[in-house]
């Protein structure tokens, strides 16, 4: 009986480790992004926190989001509810607060049936309140925004 409880548990242990792996199907979705951090650079204090992350699912099966999670409250994600479907580019809106005064730094993950189950990508960044900007931040600003 103490044998057959023992093959058992081995048997379950095997079967949670194979779970874990990364998808190795080579007709699974695949995430390619543009760019995998946004730098939002120095930004005013209530200024337009949004951004988009683009990108295409280059793998051979529809790429279906299942969930996404932020490293904090402050920031709010968006992603397609519909399938995307393989060669087809999609967008991910990334919503900051801005009425936070200090540099940032946070982490999207993002759950996905592709060949990486778990994708993270980030936003980083300063604001400051609108006095404290100086004439050469105000430059590097509006260069930032002009890319």
């Amino acid at each position: 009986m103490k044998k057959l409880a023992l093959i058992l548990f081995l048997g379950m242990i095997g079967f949670s480790v194979h779970a874990q792996e990364e998808n190795t199907d080579s007709n699974a979705a695949i995430f390619e992004f543009e760019k995998e951090t946004i730098d939002y650079g120095i930004i005013e204090k209530g200024a337009d926190g949004q951004r988009i992350f683009k990108f295409k699912n280059v793998g051979k099966s529809p790429l279906i989001i299942s969930n996404v999670k932020t490293s904090c409250g402050c920031t709010v994600p968006t992603v397609p509810k519909e399938p995307v479907m393989p060669g087809q580019t999609a967008e991910m809106t990334v919503k900051y607060d801005t009425n936070r005064v200090s540099p940032f730094n946070k982490a999207i993950t993002i759950y996905s049936n592709a060949s990486e189950p778990k994708k993270v990508v980030y936003i980083k960044g300063t604001v400051k309140k609108v006095s404290a900007l100086t004439l050469l931040e105000r430059k590097e600003k509006s260069m930032v925004e002009n890319q």
